[in-house]
């Protein structure tokens, strides 16, 4: 089992307790933070760490901690799929358990101490849930279930987080910097070398939110003046796939923060007959299958060229994949959220509508063409 757990500077006194209970008991855990309490920070932050870790199935389950379990438990039932669960005494942490199949449990730091918590916890992972075939809570929990379902596909809605807009698997980034590049990208006077320049340098610069959710594990560093409690990066190692040839552009601003992933490629070309995509070339790490996959292409317009890439990686036995893209049309989107609900998408920028030859508009033009020189 592996259960992810977050806390904010409220729930942080509690984390550790809970987390050397669990190792005990040969429990893995993803430690999403926050590592001290010597400053305030914002709990969705970690809740979606948390949340995003167990739709990716990295985690089985998780456990967020604030300073009443309040603030976490609204957040994170926020997420399809996650069922949070706050707890103020065992009873209610075995019923969370046995009732309501709960996915993940919320704490307060101010209301309880660190041996009441590990309790509630204990009584958590020990109550298995009433899934008995007449069971009322088997019953309840499916019409649950049946809520996200009705409202996953609903029209997507924007809200703000982190350095980029949010929408249903989908992160819009908003940094200055990267509008900026973008606007110059877009440029039908921008040449060839200034538009390659762009395309890797706002690569690199998406990378830094990409890569928000990658959990750490502490490590002890040595300085010239004695010795750090710090973090490095931990689980699963990173791999990019551009699709040939455009997502070419995008690798070397990838790598450029991100110099330990391995690079695979996908061509695809789309039958003239059927005008379904096909792949005619593929090259992926021997290791892909345990790597987070990022696929790189910079244009999402109707979503078929991505969606199967996708779908040729999941066939390999890949199941963790982004995808990342400059600008994408509204139809990419919801092809891809159909076709993959599982992968979230990152972009610069959303277009509304393709034109009759399924160019985004207004778009950037040809992408290839534009990087490479061609027409």
């Amino acid at each position: 089992m592996i259960i992810a757990i977050g806390a904010d500077h409220g729930g942080f006194i509690l984390k550790q307790p809970i987390i050397d209970f669990l190792k005990k008991r040969n429990i893995e855990v993803m430690d999403f933070g926050t590592f001290d309490d010597q400053s305030s920070v914002d709990y969705p932050d970690y809740v979606q760490k948390v949340c995003k870790a167990i739709i990716k199935k990295d985690a089985d389950t998780g456990i967020l901690l604030c300073g009443t379990g309040i603030g976490v438990s609204i957040a994170a039932n926020k997420y399809p799929g996650i069922r949070a669960a706050l707890c103020t005494n065992v009873d209610m942490g075995r019923l969370s358990g046995q009732h309501n199949n709960a996915n993940v449990i919320t704490l307060g730091g101010r209301l309880m101490d660190a041996e009441t918590a590990v309790s509630i916890v204990s009584a958590w992972l020990d109550t298995p849930f009433d899934n008995s075939e007449h069971s009322r809570h088997k019953r309840r929990v499916g019409m649950i279930d049946e809520l996200d379902k009705r409202y996953i596909n609903q029209e997507i809605k924007q809200t703000k987080t982190g350095g980029c807009q949010t929408m249903q698997r989908v992160f819009e980034f908003d940094h200055p910097l990267i509008q900026h590049k973008i606007s110059l990208l877009r440029d039908k006077n921008t040449g060839t070398k200034e538009f390659r320049e762009l395309v890797s340098e706002i690569a690199m610069l998406m990378a830094y939110e990409v890569t928000r959710d990658l959990p750490l594990m502490d490590v002890d560093v040595e300085t010239p003046m004695g010795i750090a409690h710090s973090k490095v990066i931990a689980g699963k190692k990173l791999g990019f796939v551009p699709i040939l040839r455009a997502g070419l552009g995008m690798v070397d601003g990838m790598l450029r923060l991100l110099p330990m992933a391995k690079v695979g490629h996908i061509g695809l070309y789309r039958d003239p007959q059927t005008l379904e995509p096909v792949e005619y070339y593929c090259k992926l790490p021997v290791d892909a299958n345990e790597r987070d996959m990022v696929v790189l292409d910079p244009m999402l317009a109707t979503g078929g060229s991505a969606s199967a890439a996708i779908g040729f990686l999941k066939d390999r036995g890949i199941s963790s994949i982004k995808l990342v893209c400059l600008i994408a049309a509204k139809a990419g989107i919801e092809r891809i959220n159909k076709d993959h609900p599982d992968v979230d998408i990152y972009c610069a920028a959303i277009d509304e509508v393709l034109n009759d030859h399924a160019y985004i508009v207004p778009g950037l033009g040809d992408a290839g063409d534009r990087l490479f020189g061609t027409k």
